[in-house]
């Protein structure tokens, strides 16, 4: 606690000193964890006074509460425990409101006065909202907080659409959760580019053209001149600085954020210009009783850092300068990787080329969503880069930064698929290389705790070094050296699919071929790990062997059906109810419309059964209706009128094909030269209910204008003069990848019978919930050796791949025909085993959008499953 009292001797702590932190964000957590580490907790009293009125939480991932259905408290950062166990008194809901620095006190808007021997400024920053005329109306908000994004949540349910003012990235995240809502989005940026700090204009070309993609509406070079509301004092429109209106019910403003420092200017420590509270190397304001870091603070190098990690590095130093020990925040690395929207978006470095002499090396693939620059120096130097659309190396470009590659940038910059080499492995890495630049962890030191301190998996060397638990993006070149440091040392990498089996899905599928199982529980007693042969299973094998159970099922000799008997007993929760559990715990009831193609009598059942069960309809962009929001009792009700009237399950809950997409086809369209509709139900119908490590996405265009977005799918088909393209691989959602090329011009027997043996490849060898894309890239010899097994048949395998293929259609029953015709399976049915009949009182329906929506008060409904 050096220079904190005029009467402490440098270097020396006083007996029992109090530190109060003002603000309790992630930085501000990251402070008390440093504090902790270094024993200060023991020998010190620590306040916390925090004006949200929850402890920290991961900010990062705060879109994850509409994309992922995540609760406030997944997003916590802390416990109960870590409080109690280090002393700390966090007072929630208590802002600092005044700061005395000549009587060294802190008062807290209930009143409470705290003397400190060190005060720390973590308060963050606060959202710019532009002087707009109409900011004030009922229905603009910004997107900061936990209590934002509940309020956001609660208005958009009596609205239709919703316009962000910000393209950056708290811009696209806010989009991204408008978007999740069910909104109409528009996005507003007054640079002529989206994301203008992070990415350059190619990058910013590529993003908007795959934000305008997911039918978000892109305006950009233009700024919100006034926010019009109606009579009610609700908006309804925005008119743009161009002088055009915009439609709108809901106004979210993320126009960029400014600093928190008025408790530091009301007493008197210095600001800068801009705002800040002015620090130096040690994060020490001019009083040296007083730090800030984080979003607050101005560094010694002149800026205000608005990332996470610059902020964790700004903790680290405090907290040590605190301890006694000598620190310096010089500066932070201010790479980002993100998923906005659901596109990764990453840069790193000098990704703007600003130093002198700088090249770039461009790879642009404008119909495939991928644009990659990376910046070198005349040398070979790597100095940054831009990654849109496919960032599956950033891990190991951004550490790279600053060295020269081994491989020659023109090379690095090729994504996998497009026909460059192999990507570089994290082995190729230097031990100085940053992986983690969260908490600023070199490979060095994850190589230090698996080969010293006896880590054996990525969770105890995330333990031991804090690695990867920042906002994640590092994990998997993580994981890869955690391997890699242990099969150097000779330690044998359990590879199995968990802790009941050694082998990989890949093996133990080969083993229920193989030897013709039919049983989970005959497969676990026989070749399950030993201290796993008696007990139950876990989740995570029960729902992978019955994936491979129900993909054998007709060459091991005719399976049950999956809600009969032991099967019942491994599925997940959407299988278990043959349906997709919803955020709110209702379920969705999606029939399958094989091509899109559907009859007006059929369209009217699906009107007439949304009506008497007051269900939300929304056309897919599978060419489907969803009908979401019924009740667990309502599934048999509802799929019984739809069966009668010709339906069948759509397998939205299962890992199997989901839609194959497709374009009108030479039957309508000028330009169409092969029957793009005929093809895509004939494959729709031959693959539909197919079991998979994963789920099964395809389309098929009549033309090479592509309309079905064939080359973002699993299995792409493009008509040509002479017949087909196959493409395979591809991916439009986590992570985005270009669909492969496998064989073209093929004849409708060829294309079938290579889709046959590729699919079969794929549920054979794939890991559990391993994409196409990811196996495809995993596999040694990628596409190649696909190709080779597939097309060339040089394992031999074909016949027996198509011949399971073949026993699959032959054996193909809808689920939901013959559950709705089974007594016994409807038993399951029931939303509360002890009330069969009414749905709890504590139930109530809302109106989504002129659509009624059910909206649980309590979370009766979620996962209730019945014996």
């Amino acid at each position: 606690m050096a220079a904190t009292t005029p009467t402490t001797a440098p270097g020396s702590l006083p007996s029992r000193p109090t530190i109060v932190l003002v603000g309790h964000g992630m930085v501000g957590q990251r402070f008390l964890e440093a504090l902790a580490d270094r024993g200060v907790t023991r020998r010190a009293r620590v306040v916390v006074l925090c004006e949200e009125p929850r402890p920290a939480y991961d900010r990062v991932h705060l879109t994850s509460y509409f994309s992922q259905g995540a609760s406030p408290e997944d997003l916590s950062l802390t416990d109960h425990a870590f409080l109690a166990e280090h002393g700390v008194e966090l007072r929630v809901g208590d802002p600092a409101v005044a700061v005395d620095r000549d009587r060294r006190t802190v008062t807290a808007r209930s009143g409470l006065t705290v003397g400190y021997d060190t005060l720390v400024l973590a308060t963050g920053s606060s959202p710019f909202v532009p002087p707009v005329p109409g900011r004030d109306a009922e229905g603009c908000f910004v997107y900061r907080t936990i209590e934002d994004v509940l309020a956001i949540e609660a208005y958009a349910r009596g609205a239709a659409s919703g316009t962000v003012v910000g393209g950056g990235l708290l811009g696209l995240e806010a989009a991204g959760a408008l978007k999740g809502l069910g909104l109409s989005t528009h996005v507003v940026e007054f640079a002529p580019r989206l994301m203008p700090v992070q990415v350059d204009e190619g990058g910013g070309e590529a993003l908007r053209r795959i934000v305008e993609g997911l039918a978000v509406s892109v305006h950009t070079g233009v700024g919100t001149q006034e926010v019009v509301a109606g009579a009610d004092g609700r908006v309804s429109g925005v008119i743009l600085s161009d002088g055009s209106p915009l439609p709108t019910d809901m106004v979210v403003f993320s126009a960029g954020v400014r600093p928190r420092d008025q408790l530091a200017r009301d007493c008197g420590l210095p600001v800068g210009e801009r705002g800040g509270v002015v620090v130096d190397a040690a994060c020490r304001t001019a009083d040296p009783a007083v730090f800030a870091i984080g979003e607050c603070a101005l560094a010694a190098d002149g800026r205000v850092y608005g990332l996470v990690a610059p902020g964790y590095e700004m903790a680290e130093t405090a907290a040590r300068t605190i301890a006694g020990d000598a620190a310096a925040f010089t500066g932070a690395d201010l790479s980002t990787q993100l998923k906005l929207l659901g596109v990764d978006v990453a840069s790193f470095g000098d990704a703007h080329g600003a130093a002198e002499g700088a090249l770039d090396v461009v790879y642009s693939d404008a119909r495939g969503g991928v644009y990659r620059k990376l910046v070198v120096a005349a040398d070979g130097t790597l100095l940054g880069g831009v990654l849109v659309g496919d960032c599956t190396s950033y891990g190991v470009l951004r550490p790279l930064t600053g060295s020269v590659p081994p491989i020659a940038a023109a090379h690095l910059v090729l994504p996998a698929g497009a026909g460059g080499p192999v990507a570089l492995g994290p082995s190729a890495l230097p031990d100085e290389a940053v992986i983690c630049s969260c908490h600023h962890v070199t490979k060095g030191v994850i190589r230090g705790a698996v080969a010293d301190h006896g880590c054996t998996g990525v969770a105890e060397v995330k333990r031991c070094t804090k690695a990867g638990t920042g906002c994640g993006s590092c994990v998997k070149v993580l994981g890869q050296l955690v391997d890699a440091e242990l099969e150097a040392n000779g330690v044998a990498v359990d590879k199995g699919l968990c802790g009941c089996f050694a082998q990989t899905r890949a093996e133990l599928y080969e083993t229920v071929l193989a030897l013709r199982l039919t049983s989970y529980r005959e497969l676990l007693r026989r070749h399950g790990r030993e201290d796993a042969r008696d007990g139950e299973g876990c989740e995570i094998c029960k729902p992978a062997v019955a994936s491979i159970l129900a993909s054998l099922a007709p060459a091991v000799g005719a399976g049950p059906h999956i809600l009969d008997g032991e099967q019942a007993a491994l599925q997940d929760t959407n299988d278990h109810f043959l349906a997709n559990m919803q955020r709110n715990g209702s379920y969705s009831v999606v029939p399958r419309i094989p091509g899109g193609e559907i009859t007006p009598e059929k369209l009217i059942v699906i009107g007439e059964v949304a009506r008497d069960f007051g269900l939300y309809t929304k056309i897919t962009g599978g060419q489907r209706i969803d009908l979401l929001g019924a009740r667990v009792e309502q599934l048999p009700l509802i799929w019984g009128r739809l069966v009668d009237a010709g339906f069948e399950s759509g397998h939205a809950y299962g890992k199997s094909l989901r839609t194959v997409k497709s374009c009108v086809g030479s039957t309508w369209c000028r330009y169409g030269v092969q029957d793009s509709v005929r093809m895509a139900i004939a494959l729709e119908l031959r693959y539909r209910g197919l079991r998979s490590p994963h789920k099964l996405k395809s389309a098929v265009s009549g033309c090479a204008r592509e309309c079905a977005e064939a080359q973002s799918k699993d299995f792409g088909v493009i008509a040509t003069a002479s017949g087909w393209n196959l493409y395979v691989g591809g991916n439009g959602g986590a992570t985005p990848r270009h669909a492969d090329l496998l064989a073209q011009d093929l004849s409708d027997a060829e294309l079938v019978r290579l889709i046959d043996r590729f699919l079969m490849f794929y549920i054979r060898t794939a890991d559990r919930l391993e994409r196409t894309s990811v196996w495809l890239e995993r596999l040694p010899g990628g596409l190649e050796h696909v190709r080779d097994v597939v097309v060339h048949d040089s394992l031999g395998i074909c016949e027996e791949l198509e011949a399971l293929m073949a026993g699959h259609v032959a054996g193909y029953r809808d689920e939901w025909a013959d559950t709705v015709a089974d007594p016994d399976r409807l038993r399951r049915f029931v939303s509360f085993v002890n009330s069969p009949e009414t749905p709890d009182p504590t139930v109530r329906f809302v109106a989504e959008r002129g659509q009624i929506k059910p909206e649980p008060v309590l979370l009766a409904l979620a996962e209730t499953v019945t014996a």
